[in-house]
């Protein structure tokens, strides 16, 4: 099922994702340092699990903000191809390389996502005014 969202709708939630897993990963990165600072080895555990859930957080949301962006905004013409990798290659470089082709790109409303700043490109020119 296609997103009727925005541009704008889409990006400020998946970047208030984006922003919460950040904030949660420097909390972590913070509880990682004292962590490292601390010398009794138990307190070490307790200090590193919040850095360890941040970190896994953000790079959760990280990798899944492409999938979802290839599922409801995508425009091109390799679009299986792209399924493909960015489900089932595991390095995260084909994540990477989404990011920098499609997701920006989209977010600046540049490329072949120029058309309209805030248009969802599943439902453009479905309008009713464009039927008459």
């Amino acid at each position: 099922m296609k997103s009727d969202q925005t541009r704008e709708e889409w990006y400020v939630q998946k970047f208030g994702w984006l922003k919460k897993a950040s904030l949660a990963f420097l909390v972590g990165a913070a509880f990682g340092l004292v962590a490292l600072a601390v010398k009794n080895p138990s307190l070490q555990t307790i200090f590193a699990i919040p850095f360890f859930v941040g970190f896994i957080w953000f790079l959760v949301v990280l990798c899944i903000i492409p999938i979802l962006h290839w599922k409801d905004r995508y425009r091109g013409t390799k679009s299986t191809i792209w399924a493909f990798f960015l489900v089932f290659e595991t390095s995260g470089w084909s994540k990477i390389f989404y990011w920098f082709m499609h997701v920006l790109p989209d977010r600046k409303a540049s490329g072949r996502y120029a058309d309209s700043p805030f248009e969802n490109p599943q439902t453009s020119g479905t309008s009713p005014s464009a039927s008459s």
